[in-house]
């Protein structure tokens, strides 16, 4: 038996995005820059796919730049704002607690000399809005906040954030990577400049994603050479990715609602089995102001990496975080932002569900946790 439980990392490609993509490999293999039959054929699915994104998403076909994934959206995004902008300030404001391709991407600009605030957060992972309205100032040309948290599943007060741009000229750029799937987005809703989506975390291929950005973005795009996506991102498009990501989204969007509703009872189920079981634990976060699928826990009586040792023995997987620190000795730094407990970090394990995930799974993982932990209790 083994059970994944680490979907908030990657997700399996879903048969059907998987059959489409087949067929763009074996048919239309033509680059959609070229001006033959075949190049016209790829083009004619390369514009198909960005009008079904932008309808589902609520953008125009415009707006759509298709890229490598999540971090080329991000770094795109900040540095290309920041560096068409400058005329309007030296000020950029973040939270402690985005994913790295945002974070070392403002440390990078910080080196650069500029002026960086990093938003603090409540032990529910909800960044400080006090804080962004009183540092937030005629200097500020960019804020930056992700929808919802990737490590503990906190989401953002996005319309409360807007308000108080709004009286401000900086822009909004949001990493909405894992709300896609989990949380009802259109983009012509929110006063949101710049947004960024990858494929792999909601059933599709890794390697694809999206950045949107709004019409009347001043925004400089680093990558040079073809006229690919209106000028903006040079690069033969990946056609069978951007064709299978058009497709997951459409199932993302169609079943959302179910799969929520399956989300929520598998996280209730997880935290009442657990205390069933009189297993010592903390939830991570808020059970409210999040998604269902990320459930980040804290057990005090084991450190991190002996219990995703066990749990990988036991064949189920998880994680303590971001894929992408993975191999890091650095405690997550969402969960030092969150907790002054500077232990806590060494004792929480992320699991992440998604509509593929059982309630015999989550009592599997409350029966081996539960053999972990009166193995431990027995030998202290």
């Amino acid at each position: 038996m083994e059970i994944y439980a680490d979907y908030a990392a990657t997700t399996p490609v879903k048969p059907e995005v998987i059959d489409v993509m087949t067929k763009m490999y074996q048919t239309h293999y033509g680059n959609p820059s070229s001006i033959h039959t075949i190049g016209r054929d790829a083009r004619k699915y390369l514009d198909q796919s960005r009008r079904q994104i932008a309808q589902i998403l609520g953008a125009k076909p415009n707006e759509i730049i298709f890229t490598s994934g999540a971090t080329e959206s991000n770094n795109t995004a900040i540095k290309g704002i920041v560096k068409a902008n400058e005329q309007l300030g030296n000020h950029i404001i973040t939270s402690k607690i985005e994913h790295h391709s945002v974070l070392h991407v403002f440390e990078q600009l910080e080196k650069e000399g500029y002026d960086v605030t990093y938003l603090d957060v409540d032990d529910t992972g909800a960044i400080d809005l006090d804080q962004l309205a009183e540092t937030i100032n005629d200097q500020t040309i960019l804020v930056s906040i992700m929808f919802v948290n990737n490590e503990v599943g906190t989401v953002q007060q996005i319309y409360d954030i807007e308000d108080i741009i709004a009286d401000t000229h900086a822009f909004f750029h949001v990493d909405a990577v894992q709300a896609i799937g989990h949380l009802d987005i259109k983009f012509e809703d929110f006063n949101i400049d710049a947004m960024s989506i990858t494929a792999h975390k909601f059933g599709g291929p890794k390697g694809v994603g999206a950045l949107l950005i709004k019409d009347h973005l001043p925004i400089d795009f680093m990558q040079l050479g073809g006229e690919q996506e209106f000028k903006r991102r040079a690069g033969t498009e990946n056609l069978p990715q951007i064709v299978g990501m058009a497709k997951a989204l459409e199932l993302a969007d169609e079943n959302r609602d179910n799969n929520n509703l399956h989300l929520m009872n598998l996280k209730e189920q997880f935290l009442v089995k657990l205390q069933e079981r009189a297993i010592p634990f903390e939830l991570n976060g808020s059970m409210t102001s999040s998604t269902g699928h990320i459930v980040n826990l804290y057990f005090p009586f084991i450190e991190v990496e002996t219990m995703l040792t066990l749990l990988d023995l036991a064949h189920i997987y998880v994680s303590s975080g971001s894929a992408c620190t993975a191999g890091s000795t650095q405690p997550s730094h969402v969960l030092a932002a969150m907790y002054e407990d500077e232990e806590r970090a060494h004792h929480s394990i992320r699991f992440s569900f998604n509509e593929l995930t059982t309630e015999d799974d989550i009592n599997n993982i409350v029966a081996e946790i539960h053999k972990i932990y009166f193995k431990f209790k027995e030998e202290s």
